[in-house]
């Protein structure tokens, strides 16, 4: 399984982190019962997040096409970005089997033309902005299939196990979220 994590700058590091982590787990703790290979896809060689912490990017405004899983981090920069034509034509070269998006992620998701004819979650604060692409769902993880969003900065996490449950199964979410010593192991 390939795997896109996007980042840009001004994205929530959380969102990015929180996501990664349990996913990635699925290969450095080998559990999942094919190959996992993962890249941070992004504009720039380097994005700044929140906070002034750095990414470097292993893709540099390259083509998503070929990813099996395309994870998408929201930020303040979500704001800017889905007016951005450049990035919105690069976001769409992703034709995955699954797209995920963490916060106001789903902005992009929108804006790019993902969440059309879908329910998705965002960022409380950020519900209205995404009534333009979507319906809204107040849940913590929405699944519609080929596109799964998780509503604010802290269900990051949340994603990134849910995401291991539906690549794998339940017995592996549990074994990774106790590794992480996850309260929320289900």
């Amino acid at each position: 399984m390939r795997t896109a994590f996007v980042a840009f700058d001004e994205m929530t590091a959380l969102d990015f982190v929180g996501a990664f982590d349990p996913l990635t787990r699925l290969g450095t703790m080998d559990l999942a019962p094919f190959p996992f290979e993962w890249d941070v896809c992004a504009p720039a060689e380097t994005v700044t997040a929140t906070a002034n912490l750095r990414f470097e990017a292993d893709g540099v405004g390259e083509p998503l096409a070929g990813y099996d899983l395309v994870v998408v981090p929201g930020g303040a920069g979500t704001r800017t970005l889905r007016e951005d034509d450049h990035f919105l034509a690069w976001l769409r070269t992703a034709d995955p089997d699954l797209m995920a998006s963490v916060c106001t992620g789903s902005l992009l998701l929108g804006a790019a033309g993902f969440l059309e004819g879908k329910t998705a979650t965002t960022h409380p604060e950020a519900t209205a902005e995404l009534a333009a692409y979507c319906e809204v769902s107040e849940d913590r993880v929405v699944d519609e299939g080929g596109v799964v969003t998780a509503r604010g900065v802290a269900s990051a996490l949340d994603l990134g196990l849910y995401l291991v449950e539906r690549l794998t199964d339940a017995e592996t979410r549990a074994t990774v979220a106790e590794q992480m010593d996850y309260p929320n192991r289900r």
